[in-house]
């Protein structure tokens, strides 16, 4: 047990030592890496308002340089599934990343889910952008990334982060919105890339404001395809959620992953 221990203090010392430009790779013990993609690493990334971003990253097997997704997790903040999003989107051939968008403040998202919510309602919108920045700029700068060709994908509060990130980053080629609110009608003004939402259907406190943003983005010529999944509820996608036993899940995962192929390209 003591030569574990001291194997893996080894490798995060090593990690830290080798690290370059505000990046260095922090392997834990319980996050077993994906069978598929076989290329996920925990990393951290300079933040320009505090310590570093701590990051899951995973790596798609591909010959090319492939597109970059950023996936931006709930307002619990990031727990052991958004990292299989990460897998999943990087064996569909993407370079994904989930940021964890309490580290920079706070050191990591604690084990408590409550705790987690109470802490990110603290966060402010220009800390976020901010990291979220930090987060693209790495991403942009990888050699497996196709340069200029990134998104987003973000969950419950971090569906609203993505509709958000979308009016402050014009560089972004599409966001996805999982069940997250929108914003204001002038944040929507400055959006001009695709969005995809999806809903549940038995959402209301989310669905309720659609009508009006659906209405804004045709207006501006902004591409918002957005579907509600029949017998599902808020955070369906994840396991546990109404719905998430059902056939919807993988229904709204072949919508998602076909946004990514017409607007990033394969």
């Amino acid at each position: 047990m003591t030569r574990g221990i001291a194997r893996y203090a080894s490798v995060a010392l090593l990690s830290v030592a080798t690290g370059a430009a505000g990046t260095w790779m922090l392997r834990t013990p319980h996050q077993p890496l994906d069978a598929v993609t076989t290329h996920g690493e925990w990393i951290r990334i300079a933040s320009p308002g505090g310590d570093s971003i701590r990051a899951y990253v995973a790596y798609p097997e591909r010959k090319d340089p492939g597109p970059g997704i950023i996936v931006i997790h709930e307002i619990f903040g990031l727990t052991g599934w958004e990292p299989t999003v990460v897998d999943r989107l990087a064996a569909a051939g993407y370079v994904a990343i989930v940021p964890d968008l309490l580290s920079s403040r706070y050191g990591m998202t604690p084990a408590d889910p409550d705790s987690g919510r109470k802490l990110t309602a603290t966060l402010v919108p220009d800390q976020v952008t901010g990291d979220l920045d930090a987060v693209y700029a790495w991403l942009n700068r990888q050699p497996a990334t196709r340069r200029d060709d990134l998104a987003t994908i973000g969950f419950c509060w971090g569906g609203g982060q993505s509709f958000r990130y979308a009016t402050n980053n014009p560089n972004l080629k599409a966001a996805v919105v999982c069940y997250g609110p929108s914003p204001d009608s002038a944040g929507l003004a400055r959006i001009h890339v695709p969005i995809l939402g999806l809903y549940g259907e038995d959402d209301a406190r989310i669905n309720a404001g659609l009508p009006s943003v659906v209405s804004q983005l045709a207006a501006q010529g902004v591409p918002f395809p957005h579907d509600s999944y029949p017998g599902t509820g808020h955070g369906f996608l994840k396991p546990g959620r109404r719905g998430a036993d059902g056939d919807q899940p993988a229904i709204a995962w072949q919508r998602i992953l076909a946004f990514y192929e017409k607007y990033l390209g394969p």
